[in-house]
């Protein structure tokens, strides 16, 4: 006779056969028997100190590993704490699963204690959302999930199991124990539209490459520096493909994003064919550099094109992104440098590293990310959180390799940064992990400093320092002159790391700040560094981009 486990015991089993090393969240009540499990599994448990930090370590564990990252919580409200994340990895395309507690079958019919209908509130932010209640499904609820959340387009899912489901004795047979993870071949698109590609780049004058996220989800990388380096086409990405190629690749123009007309748009402009390389219009949208919708396109990716008036593709070139571009690469030869690229190229470098050496205090944020590039290696890894500094990330922030600096921009989610570079820390503890946010977006996953001091985890945390909400600031001055709404005061965040047992930095002159950026890393140990920021330079940047492309 087989012997009998509970489901939740089963539910780990299924965990552990999907390769699962951690799950984020927090225990509560109705995840007793899931917690009791997961005690005596291999699995480790990070206990974190809000169920949204738990979200966004498994969002950003999933986008760097690209498997399922997996977070747990309670029912009710600790369920409802991880829905932002949970949609910030669904829209960003980072494999995840939620798993939640629930109240028993019994109770369901009624009001009840905590209740809501969680696998209604997921779907929307999910590929899936399924309750378990038949114990003998489980290994199939678990497979199914997982193959969603790691499939194209990389997503989240959700499984909710009733407590009293969850307690329930089931066979350890054939039958109810893990699905095997069977192995996928990659699609690839047929020769006729290979040659069909290759013949539009070819008889393009000034072709552009717009690159997106798919394509470092998808490994292009190599592949696409090779196609743009043979073929001398200038490449425009996404701010989630940064370092899809080398910066400093010649034909690397950097990245699009900022909401203020850039280099990168005239560099779009002016482009009689636009190749959009594993490119997402939840990134980027069209109608922010095809407003009129004039401008030829070819699709390159594993999924088809999203329905969008300003995005209608001439050409879909379907199937693995490295192999299709590297068929197209076999068929099409260019000759000649793209010289009106690599002029406009020559401009923004010098816009980009002129306060590459100020001192003036209240540190530029120009300064800060130059100083942040010195301090950082080619493969160590920068967490952004969302507001003005993220702008100023994305546009000066150069990168080597794909995924050195994370940025939520589907979603675009604020508190994201903290909780997230523990999770990277995890994945790569013999780098350099560095989490920068500005002081609205720390003050709202603060807590996550206890569960890296508590972990030993030795990330350095950077604040962008203004008192306001900077990004809205920026927009309001940027539109009406004024703004209003967007000001607060800070804790001393040099006492309040202290108080966690954190070693706190703040910056009183702007030529310290490089040296402390690396006396901290040095340490190997959790800091946090306070940065003032003059954000005056917000302004300034847009009025001089308007004198510069807006006449």
């Amino acid at each position: 006779m087989s012997q009998e486990i509970t489901v939740a015991e089963m539910l780990v089993k299924c965990l552990e056969a999907e390769g699962v090393k951690y799950i984020f969240g927090i225990p509560g009540e109705e995840n007793l028997e899931v917690m009791e499990a997961i005690d005596k599994s291999d699995i480790e448990f990070i206990t974190v100190r809000h169920e949204q930090g738990a979200a966004f370590m498994a969002d950003i564990y999933g986008r760097l590993t690209r498997k399922a990252g997996v977070c747990l919580s309670t029912l009710g409200p600790g369920a409802t704490n991880l829905i932002t994340g949970v949609a910030d990895a669904n829209s960003d395309g980072a494999p995840l699963i939620a798993i939640t507690g629930q109240v028993g079958t019994e109770r369901m019919h009624i009001t009840s204690h905590q209740y809501l209908d969680l696998v209604e509130l997921f779907k929307p932010i999910t590929k899936r959302s399924k309750q378990i209640v038949k114990p003998d499904t489980v290994n199939e609820i678990v497979r199914l999930a997982f193959k969603y959340a790691e499939s194209e387009k990389a997503g989240a899912c959700h499984i909710d199991l009733p407590c009293n489901i969850a307690a329930m004795k089931i066979p350890e047979d054939p039958t109810t124990l893990p699905l095997k993870k069977g192995h996928q071949s990659h699609e690839v698109a047929s020769l006729d539209v290979i040659e069909m590609a290759a013949g539009m780049i070819y008889q393009a004058k000034k072709p552009v490459i717009l690159a997106g996220h798919s394509a470092v989800r998808n490994s292009a990388g190599k592949a696409l520096t090779d196609f743009v380096t043979a073929l001398k086409i200038p490449v425009v990405h996404t701010m989630m493909a940064k370092g899809i190629i080398p910066y400093d690749n010649p034909y690397c123009m950097w990245s699009i994003g900022i909401p203020f007309k850039d280099y990168q748009n005239k560099v779009l402009e002016q482009a009689d064919l636009i190749i959009a390389v594993g490119y997402d219009i939840v990134e980027f949208a069209p109608g922010k550099w095809n407003a009129r919708g004039d401008h030829q396109i070819l699709h390159i990716d594993t999924r088809s094109a999203h329905i969008n008036k300003l995005y209608q593709p001439k050409l879909e070139v379907i199937g693995d992104i490295f192999e299709s571009l590297n068929q197209i690469a076999l068929r099409c030869t260019r000759s000649g440098e793209p010289a009106w690229a690599l002029e406009l190229k020559h401009e923004m470098e010098k816009q980009h590293t002129r306060y590459d050496e100020d001192l003036a205090f209240p540190v530029k944020p120009q300064k800060v990310i130059a100083d942040i590039r010195k301090a950082l290696g080619r493969s160590d890894i920068l967490i952004s959180d969302v507001g003005a500094h993220k702008m100023w990330i994305a546009r000066q922030y150069h990168c080597y390799e794909p995924n050195t600096c994370i940025i939520s921009n589907g979603f675009a989610t604020m508190g994201i940064a903290l909780p997230g570079a523990i999770a990277a820390k995890l994945i790569y503890p013999e780098k350099r992990v560095l989490a920068v946010t500005g002081d609205g977006g720390f003050m709202m996953n603060s807590q996550e400093l206890e569960t890296a001091k508590r972990l030993g985890i030795p990330i350095v945390v950077l604040i962008f320092n203004d008192c306001s909400y900077g990004l809205i600031k920026w927009k309001q001055d940027d539109r009406y002159g004024k703004h209003c709404y967007v000001d607060f005061s800070n804790p001393d965040f040099v006492k309040y790391a202290e108080s966690f047992g954190i070693k706190g930095y703040r910056i009183e002159k702007t030529e310290d700040l490089l040296p402390t950026l690396n006396h901290a890393f040095e340490r190997n140990e959790l800091a946090l560094i306070d940065c003032p920021v003059d954000y005056r330079e917000n302004i300034r940047l847009t009025e001089e981009l308007q004198k510069i492309f807006c006449q």
